[in-house]
């Protein structure tokens, strides 16, 4: 059985909802993410470009760091968060990079690595922007 969620289009952009979980489990904040199919590729060693604030926030720093280029150039730490899909019962610990500011208009980036763990699309709505599993 397939399980869908989507999101109106975010001043014409595609965004999707990922809730994160405090390290203590409590404190869950919705964030509003651009979902980036050009943000990395499916072998980045990260799934979510955050604000490193948000990342100290709901976080584990790993001892890994990558090296971006692009919209965000420079040496970046990598953390372990805690992401919720509730809509898929999704509920997974992934790797999120911290950078000094995200995209205007949201609260970080969904990448390629992240959103092809699922079908992405408009799913025949041009208005929309949706993810399943």
């Amino acid at each position: 059985m397939t399980t869908r969620a989507v999101w109106p289009l975010q001043n014409g952009r595609p965004k999707i909802e990922v809730v994160l979980v405090t390290r203590s489990g409590t404190q869950p904040r919705t964030f509003d993410l651009l979902a980036d199919t050009g943000g990395g590729t499916n072998r980045a060693r990260f799934e979510l470009v955050l604000d490193e604030s948000d990342c100290l926030i709901y976080g584990r720093r790993s001892t890994h760091s990558v090296q971006l280029g692009g919209a965000f150039s420079g040496t970046f730490s990598i953390y372990l968060v805690r992401a919720q899909i509730p809509q898929l019962q999704f509920d997974h610990r992934i790797r999120a990079v911290g950078v000094p500011s995200v995209t205007a208009g949201f609260s970080g980036i969904a990448s390629f690595r992240f959103l092809n763990r699922f079908n992405f699309g408009n799913f025949s709505d041009p208005r929309q922007f949706g993810i399943e599993m």
